[in-house]
Parts: structure tokens; C-alpha cells; sequence
């Protein structure tokens, strides 16, 4: 049985004080959330901020991104080791506003993936198509050559200790959401690509749906037989929204 997995990314959104009030919410509602991991990935100049709120928890928190180098002249970069430093178990790595807006590749998204994992920071892996690939017909083939990036350089079972996130790119901040059936369709195509490598993997691994969930739709998408949770962008800014999501995935226990 896969536990249920719901991560909000803040993006680049918030402030210290409107933080610690979201967070206050957060945990203030966790006694109604029995099954579901729930995980916040703050911009990285908050991330001791929320270490500090997070402390007795059950919220768990991550990175929005990471670099695949340890040290050096690397400008703005935020190494493995000082994620660590404040005790960071996950990273977002390969969101599509990274590929888009900064031309992150497949290559570099592999890298970055491995970086994370042999620190032992779980990478939340995201793949997804653009509209113009989607209405192309070239969804599976975009996704299997995002997915294969990482299983060619590291090795299928990788994904055992990873979480994978699915994000159609024409789905995030535009309001649109796959309907439950076209984001199933895709989740079943990523679990059954990684099945013919290792059911074992197949089995285990948590897919994540990332298109523009919401309170009024999550329950119907994490129902699914193949979505496992969700990374959720703009209403995991709303205490409410957020944890109407989280209870979605407590009641979709496979």
C-alpha cells in the first residue's frame, strides 16, 4: 500500500510573517490528517524559518530546487550540504517552470535527481508535457524521455526511494486541470513504463498528479487508481485548501 503524498510548493511566494500564520494553520489542522504525508517547499531564504515552525511535527518540508554541485562559483546555487544543514528531507527537482523559464534539460534534472538522493534528500521528480505537445499527441513520448533521463543514468530502482510527480504544463496556473480520467491515463503510462523495468519499483513508487489541484477536485483525481497525491502550487497558500486536499488523500488510500 502506497501512502498518500500531498507537497505544497509555495513557488516564489510569502513572507515571514505570512509563513509562520500558514504554518500555525497547517499544523493546527494535522490532528484531522491520519495517513497522508504532508510536506510544504518554501523559497530556500525561509526554509530555517520553517525548520523551526516544523519542529514537533508531523509537517515534513523540502527545496524547490538544488544543485547538482557540491561547492564552488556557483552563483545563487544551493548545494545538498546546506539543505542538510537544516535538516531538508525532500527537493522538487525538474519542475517544468525550471525547464522552461531557466532551459534546465533532461540531463540536468538526472544530475540534479542523484545529487539529492546520495545525500539522502528524497527528490520529488516532475515530468510533464507543454499544450503543444499534448494537442501534438507526443505526451507519452515527452514524458518517457523525461523519465528515462534519470532511469538511464542511475538505474530504475533509483525511483524506489524517489516520489515522481506528473505535471501537464498547460495545467499549472492557468485554472485548466486534466480531468481525472486524462491524468489517470498518464499516471498508469509512467507506472506501467517502470513496471517493465521492475514491478517491484512499479509497486512502491508514489506519482503525484500537478496540475492545478484543488479543494473541489482532489478528491475525485487521488480516487484514481495510479495518482498517489498531488504537488500543489497555488492553493497550498490557503490553510483551508490545502488541508481539504491533504484529507483527500486520507480517503483515497489504495
Amino acid at each position: 500500500m502506497r501512502q498518500p503524498f500531498v507537497a505544497g510548493n509555495w513557488k516564489m511566494n510569502g513572507s515571514k510573517q505570512s509563513i509562520s500564520a500558514l504554518l500555525a494553520g497547517i499544523k493546527g489542522a494535522m490532528a484531522s490528517i491520519s495517513k497522508t504525508q504532508v510536506v510544504v517547499c518554501p523559497p530556500a531564504i525561509y526554509i530555517p524559518e520553517v525548520e523551526a515552525l516544523c519542529a514537533d511535527s508531523a509537517v515534513k518540508y523540502g527545496a524547490q530546487d538544488v544543485s547538482f554541485e557540491q561547492a564552488g562559483a556557483f552563483t545563487g546555487e544551493i548545494s545538498v550540504s546546506m539543505l542538510k544543514d537544516f535538516h531538508c528531507e525532500y527537493a522538487i527537482v525538474g519542475h517544468s517552470e525550471r525547464r522552461s523559464i531557466h532551459g534546465e534539460s533532461d540531463e540536468l534534472v538526472a544530475k540534479k535527481f542523484a545529487t539529492a538522493r546520495a545525500a539522502g534528500i528524497t527528490p520529488i521528480l516532475c515530468v510533464g508535457e507543454s499544450l503543444q505537445e499534448r494537442e501534438s499527441g507526443t505526451t507519452e513520448e515527452v514524458v518517457a524521455r523525461q523519465l528515462n533521463a534519470v532511469i538511464d543514468l542511475h538505474g530504475v530502482d533509483a525511483l524506489q526511494d524517489s516520489v515522481i510527480a506528473y505535471e501537464p504544463v498547460w495545467a499549472i496556473g492557468t485554472g485548466k486541470t486534466a480531468s481525472p480520467e486524462q491524468a489517470q491515463e498518464v499516471h498508469a503510462f509512467i507506472r506501467k513504463m517502470i513496471a517493465e523495468k521492475s514491478a517491484e519499483t512499479a509497486e512502491k513508487v508514489q506519482i503525484l498528479y500537478g496540475g492545478s489541484v484543488k479543494a473541489d477536485n482532489a478528491e475525485q483525481l487521488f480516487s484514481m487508481s495510479d495518482i498517489d497525491g498531488g504537488l500543489i502550487g497555488g492553493a497550498s497558500l490557503q490553510v483551508e485548501d490545502f488541508m481539504a486536499i491533504c484529507r483527500a488523500g486520507d480517503v483515497s488510500v489504495k
